[in-house]
């Protein structure tokens, strides 16, 4: 019986399970959804017990497909930036996740925004203080946890580690305690200091781990026997990242996927600025390797949205109608929750710009598809501006990666080769490589470069791309700008 690694990859929208050979084969796959709830206008938030319960779904789906294995480790990777409470003895949720992506922690943002408090935060974590950080979610949660309960907090690794060991382990990895707001990047621990400001008892966090470690073993879960370490934890991100083997300074990826986010890895730790975030990539032996990180908001969510609009069948029939588009159509800005990286704007709304009597629906679908690459455009300038590394090798991964229109808008937006891989679950891959140098399978980060993975660069082309940027730029600023009073104003 081969030895295999199973890694959970948690997502927004769905939970999958991949089983990985110790040549980094993908042996089986299985995965199931979750639910996503909008109580209110722009607050997101779902079930960590569906979360778990889909989990262990995806989990029984990918051993039913695939071969007879001993699992020598289980390692998780996970949504980012979403936060729930529980209780540490019945293992009870006290709250919902509060997802990443919910901007109920707004006013509490612009408060402490006006108060002052931008330039120490951002010091500290590398961070803006923005609805999509975990800070004020944790204190929104807490305020509602009734009185009597051993409360225990965190990220979605930090849930899972709970389920997964039968509540004997409360802990995260350093690369989700990064994206917390609570965590001093160069100090390598919880910041009383941050977890003050917030309103967060520090005793109520997890204890911080290396990326690479044994964070237990399992207990009393359902289709698993006892025992199996959990060998690895890590931000979905920063598991594609590791997966990619972007370990060179200057090399990076881009995720697209509901939001997109675009990360490079930096030879050391270098103070935030021009709207971009300073973050730990991972942690191993007990030193973390810093990235810089843009986190876009709304990326490929767009695009169902716009299938809608225009009644086509599918997302393929909207990137097809794109490509024949004439040049001088208009611009599309998707800040349906806001701005992210670099702009940081979460007043901006979605609009569309530079419509005419003769702009087409071609001409719309291509606004929507571009938006995709022009967002990831503008990340990447701001990096350059303060990176100490020039570019290297880009990784593209997610879903729409697989479609060479859309990457090859990337590739043209960026005038830099894109290298498009054929690993759909390159978080999962992250994750159980990440488990396998814990577990001994792999001895370093030579041997896992040395991996196997099918890659296809996609040169950048001849286009009409810098008009269709100053058209861009200026739907971006009619999106950021202060709204006019209306007439009853």
């Amino acid at each position: 019986m081969q030895t295999a690694i199973l890694a959970v990859d948690q997502g927004t929208t769905n939970s999958k399970a991949v089983l990985v050979s110790t040549v980094g084969e993908v042996l089986a796959r299985g995965s199931s959804p979750v639910g996503i709830e909008h109580p209110q206008p722009g607050w997101v938030e779902q079930d960590p017990l569906r979360i778990w319960q889909s989990v262990l779904e995806a989990i029984q789906r990918c051993l039913a497909a695939g071969p007879a294995v001993e699992i020598a480790g289980i390692a998780i990777s996970n949504q980012r930036e979403s936060v729930t409470v529980w209780d540490a003895k019945s293992g009870k949720p006290l709250g919902p996740v509060v997802s990443w992506q919910c901007r109920r922690t707004a006013p509490d943002c612009a408060r402490l925004n006006a108060a002052g408090h931008v330039a120490r935060v951002q010091a500290l974590t590398g961070l803006p203080i923005d609805p999509m950080f975990p800070g004020p979610k944790m204190k929104w949660l807490l305020d509602r946890v009734p009185a009597g309960h051993d409360v225990r907090l965190g990220t979605i690794d930090s849930w899972l580690i709970h389920c997964f060991t039968g509540g004997a382990v409360h802990a995260c990895d350093a690369a989700n305690a990064a994206r917390s707001q609570l965590y001093d990047l160069k100090a390598q621990r919880w910041s009383e200091e941050l977890c003050s400001l917030f309103g967060v008892p520090a005793s109520f966090l997890p204890e911080v781990r290396n990326s690479s470690d044994r964070f237990g073993v399992t207990k009393s879960v359902p289709g698993l026997p006892d025992g199996i370490p959990i060998a690895a934890a890590i931000g979905d991100s920063h598991a594609a990242l590791f997966g990619h083997g972007a370990f060179n300074p200057g090399d990076g990826k881009v995720t697209f996927g509901t939001g997109s986010s675009v990360m490079t890895t930096l030879p050391h730790h270098i103070e935030p600025d021009h709207g971009i975030t300073t973050t730990i990539a991972w942690a191993l032996n007990g030193k973390p390797t810093y990235a810089f990180e843009g986190n876009i908001l709304v990326s490929a969510a767009a695009l169902p949205w716009m299938v809608e609009i225009l009644g086509l069948p599918d997302v393929q029939a909207l990137t097809d109608l794109a490509a024949t588009a004439e040049p001088d159509g208009p611009g599309f800005v998707p800040a349906f929750v806001g701005l992210g990286a670099p702009h940081w704007h979460s007043d901006a709304r979605a609009l569309f710009s530079n419509i005419n009597f003769s702009t087409s629906r071609a001409q719309m679908a291509r606004a929507v598809t571009d938006s995709m690459a022009f967002q990831v455009h503008d990340v990447f300038m701001a990096m350059a501006s303060i990176s100490p590394a020039p570019f290297g090798n880009l990784y593209v991964d997610g879903g729409p990666s697989k479609n060479t229109f859309l990457m090859q808008c990337v590739a043209d937006a960026l005038d830099h080769t894109v290298i498009q891989c054929d690993t759909p679950e390159a978080s999962a891959l992250g994750a159980a490589y990440l488990a396998g140098l814990s577990l001994g399978i792999w001895p370093d980060l030579a041997a896992i470069s040395a991996l196997p993975r099918p890659r296809v660069p996609l040169a950048p082309h001849p286009s009409d791309v810098k008009s269709r940027l100053n058209v861009w730029n200026d739907a971006i600023y009619r999106s950021t700008a202060p709204s006019l009073p209306s007439k009853s104003e």
